[in-house]
């Protein structure tokens, strides 16, 4: 037989209702499977919903023909606009196949807080949450700065478990592979501060002061907050990703079951192979940062290329050179803490783990930010 002379001979499903004895009774018939054209059952959910309401659902299924789960979906539907409205669900009726995945539907509660909601919160509200989940995050960053500082002193004192590979592989990483983009960054950030330089100072005839704003600017602030930056985005992101990973497959407490701290093995090496980089990376960027300014003070100012670096050695002092390179050691502990963190506390899950990856960006690039106020503020005060 065909599938059209197959489909053919199936009996259209039917859906009659009848109220009887305070009851509604419901007849089906026909053959009802997803492949044919399902009566409706928003009208008999709309009647649930009215007063005067039925004592019970009864069903009659002696002309009920074959049935798949396009049966069992109205049948579901039906139960629990009965169980909303208070109105008895007799099951009698139907088909023992049926009756006994109805029950199974309905043998497990859904969990509390699994379905979504969509309840409109007032302005108020939400931003009282919002500060609730900043003071939460604030806690939860102060406590594993705690266990980190425990954890470094243990790294110092030799009692720390950890991999000596790990730690070269990682110092590979935040160092070397990370100088192409440093460099990048850093050449052209160079070479855009020596042309505002030049074309604010040649209007007063001291187009050669630009080599000290060029220098200044890199050595002390631009080289160390443009190197975290970017570090924050690949190192930081790295870090996120590779421990949240580990926590998705249970690495994490694989560690912990065999009595490996995870802060030693998996925070620390990862916070000193980029504290160890960083202020090398950023003496590398300061110095193509500045190469990058002569380039352009030559082409755009009457000076010679020892008139130009003559101008810039004079520029740059000890309390620039050692300022900026403190700076860039705190942003790198920063963002090392930001990646590890995010990574130890992902959830359970692939979104989970982008979304702590992402986390560890933000929270890395406002820790910076942050800092560098703070730090700008005292360094001001002290006369640095």
């Amino acid at each position: 037989m065909s599938a059209t002379a197959a489909q053919a001979s199936q009996r259209a499903p039917t859906l009659r209702t009848a109220v009887a004895d305070g009851g509604l009774q419901i007849e089906l018939a026909g053959d009802w499977k997803l492949g044919n054209d399902l009566p409706s059952t928003d009208r008999l959910l709309a009647q649930l919903a009215q007063t005067p309401r039925p004592d019970s659902i009864r069903f009659d299924t002696r002309a009920l023909g074959a049935w798949d789960s396009g049966l069992l979906t109205r049948l579901v539907a039906l139960h629990r606009g009965a169980i909303a409205a208070g109105v008895e669900f007799d099951d009698s009726g139907l088909p023992d196949g049926a009756r006994r995945l109805l029950a199974l539907a309905f043998a497990v509660k859904a969990r509390e807080g699994a379905a979504r909601t969509h309840a409109d919160a007032s302005v108020l509200a939400r931003l009282g949450a919002q500060a609730l989940e900043a003071w939460r995050a604030l806690v939860s960053f102060v406590s594993f700065v705690g266990a980190a500082a425990l954890s470094v002193r243990r790294f110092a004192t030799g009692r720390a478990k950890y991999l000596r590979s790990d730690v070269v592989q990682h110092v590979q990483e935040a160092g070397v592979e990370a100088l192409p983009i440093v460099s990048l960054i850093s050449f052209l950030i160079g070479m855009i501060f020596a042309f505002v330089g030049v074309m604010q100072l040649r209007a007063f005839g001291a187009g050669i002061y630009t080599a000290d704003l060029v220098a200044i600017a890199m050595v002390r602030e631009m080289a160390p907050i443009m190197t975290a930056i970017i570090m924050a985005g690949r190192t930081g992101a790295a870090y996120a990703a590779e421990i949240g990973t580990m926590k998705v497959n249970e690495e994490i407490d694989a560690l912990t079951t065999l009595g490996i701290d995870p802060m030693d093995f998996l925070v620390v090496p990862r916070m000193f192979a980029l504290v160890l980089m960083i202020p090398l990376l950023t003496m590398y960027g300061s110095l193509l940062g500045i190469v990058g300014g002569t380039i352009v003070g030559l082409a755009m100012v009457d000076v010679t290329l020892v008139q130009y670096v003559h101008e810039t050695i004079g520029a740059v002092d000890h309390s620039a050179l050692f300022g900026g390179l403190f700076k860039c050691v705190v942003y790198g502990a920063l963002v090392a803490l930001a990646g590890c963190q995010q990574g130890i506390e992902c959830g359970n899950s692939a979104m989970a783990v982008g979304q702590a990856t992402t986390r560890a960006v933000v929270m890395g690039i406002v820790l910076i930010v942050v800092s560098a106020s703070v730090l700008t503020v005292i360094y001001i005060n002290l006369g640095i």
